[in-house]
Parts: structure tokens; C-alpha cells; sequence
């Protein structure tokens, strides 16, 4: 595994040139899935206006290392890097990229989704919304963990 593939950080990121970057570096690879992840602006009926991520540093680089570590285990791909954001962030600002490269496309896209799966039920972040309605902790969604659960191993 590349050691950009896990990013953690504050600022944006440009999705088209993590794209080109990763086309860019092999040439046998003919799929590359991106998935970008942004913050809604209404959230179980309230609008949102802000959506603070944080995380434990060292910890949560690690768990999404071991993410993507089985991704490429498990399927036959060449590459994959997950960028994820924390700090104070606004509506349609991006959270997440989960990019994968591979020889195919359905090995690609079933990584990519395995990544996300578990990336939304085991990596350490933490998300507080500022809503008309109040500030408030968002807690992990069933649906969440229903999709984690498909791939029938712990992430």
C-alpha cells in the first residue's frame, strides 16, 4: 500500500487532480471508481448549517489503512486512497474521496463501496451538527452498519 493512500486533514481537496494523479500512475489500470462524500444541508428534518468532523489522530489513519488493506486483499485492484476531512465544514463542501483503480470495473466499484461501508461504521470520527433546531451529536444509522454487515466480515 502507497503511503498516500490515507489522507486526514483539514482542507479541501481537488477531486479532479487525486483523479489524474491516480490514473497517472498506472497504465494497466482501465476502471478508477471516485466517490465524493459532502455535507447535506438537511439532516432528520433539520436544516443544517454546519457539520463539525473530528477524529483521534494516529487512530483513525490506522483504521482506515486497515481498511483499504483488505480492500486490496480482497479484491483484485491496484490501488486505492481515501481522503477524509474534519474541522468545521458548510453545506456542499466535500467530506470524503474514496478513489480505487483496478483492471476492472466491478472489482473497483465493489472495493470502492466496501471502503465507504466500512469507513462509515468503524473509523473513528465523530460528527456534531449546528441545526435551527440546536447542536447535536449524529449518531451512527442503521442503514450503516446494514451495509457493512453484507460484506459478512468485520471491516
Amino acid at each position: 500500500m502507497n503511503s498516500l493512500a490515507v489522507r486526514i486533514q483539514q482542507e479541501d481537496f481537488d477531486t479532479g487532480a487525486e483523479i489524474s494523479r491516480m490514473r497517472q500512475a498506472r497504465s494497466d489500470s482501465g476502471a478508477l471508481v471516485a466517490f465524493v462524500g459532502q455535507v447535506r444541508d438537511l439532516s432528520a428534518g433539520a436544516t443544517v448549517s454546519t457539520l463539525t468532523l473530528e477524529h483521534y489522530p494516529g487512530m483513525t489513519e490506522k483504521s482506515l489503512q486497515a481498511i483499504v488493506q483488505k480492500a486490496l486483499l480482497r479484491w483484485d485492484i491496484h490501488d486505492a486512497r481515501v481522503i477524509h476531512r474534519i474541522g468545521e465544514l458548510q453545506p456542499n463542501d466535500q467530506i470524503v474521496l474514496v478513489l480505487v483503480a483496478g483492471a476492472h470495473r466491478g472489482e473497483a466499484f465493489a472495493a470502492c463501496e466496501f471502503i465507504m461501508d466500512c469507513l462509515k461504521t468503524e473509523a473513528p470520527f465523530w460528527k456534531k451538527e449546528q441545526t435551527d433546531a440546536g447542536e447535536r451529536w449524529v449518531d451512527a444509522r442503521v442503514a450503516d452498519e446494514a451495509a457493512r454487515l453484507r460484506w459478512m466480515e468485520k471491516c
